[in-house]
């Protein structure tokens, strides 16, 4: 039998077809990261309780409608934005809490690294505060956002379990929690204020971790 063969054009009809779910497929996400944009810049200034669909539909540029075609809700909205925040600081976990020689590195320089790096994160994605910490978010996010504690919590105490080697293990677990307890408390008013005297405020941060941990690890650093 004769072999068949393609038509002319049949093989960029064909390319151009395939192309076609990519291109939507792409302005899609980028559709999706302007509304989430959108949704951060919203949250950030009105909480979670105050924001609205219309409100975050306005502030990205499109209609309701277009809003809907990607998010159902503001709660559906506010569980993305917030996984793919935590994601990203639970790789800023991963990068600043890692095992520390305490002879090689003192405790102040192993505090100013980690706040300054969470400082940063918090700083420029204003909204994960917003949703963290506000007084209604989604339950599925406050049970990640849980999970995140725990996790945050344990990579502090590995961290400091070589500055404090004679102490108990349930000793060590009760000073990290401390410890992320004065930087949450120390994160709230340091987002309350801008330039200088934000700068003021992280430096009190540092010095309010640094005077807690300093009688529990001063046999290392001496």
């Amino acid at each position: 039998m004769p072999e068949k063969t393609e038509k002319p054009g049949t093989e960029t009809t064909t390319a151009a077809t395939e192309d076609r779910p990519r291109r939507r497929q792409a302005r899609g996400e980028r559709r999706i990261a302007q509304l989430l944009d959108a949704a951060a810049t919203v949250f950030s200034t009105t909480g979670y309780t105050a924001a609205s669909t219309n409100a975050i539909a306005r502030e990205a540029g499109v209609s309701p409608g277009t809003l809907y075609q990607f998010f159902p809700n503001k709660e559906a909205i506010a569980i993305e934005l917030g996984s793919r925040l935590m994601h990203e600081m639970r790789q800023s976990y991963d990068e600043v809490l890692t095992p520390i020689d305490p002879a090689a590195t003192p405790i102040e320089e192993v505090i100013a690294g980690t706040v300054d790096r969470f400082i940063e994160f918090n700083c420029r994605h204003p909204a994960f505060f917003a949703l963290m910490h506000g007084p209604d978010i989604p339950g599925r996010m406050a049970e990640e956002h849980d999970a995140l504690h725990r996790t945050l919590a344990a990579r502090v105490e590995a961290l400091l379990a070589p500055f404090t080697p004679g102490a108990p293990a349930p000793a060590v677990a009760r000073t990290a929690q401390m410890c992320v307890g004065i930087y949450k408390a120390g994160l709230e008013l340091v987002l309350a204020h801008e330039g200088a005297e934000r700068e003021a405020y992280v430096q009190e941060l540092k010095v309010a971790l640094l005077r807690y941990l300093s009688p529990l690890v001063g046999d290392v650093v001496k």
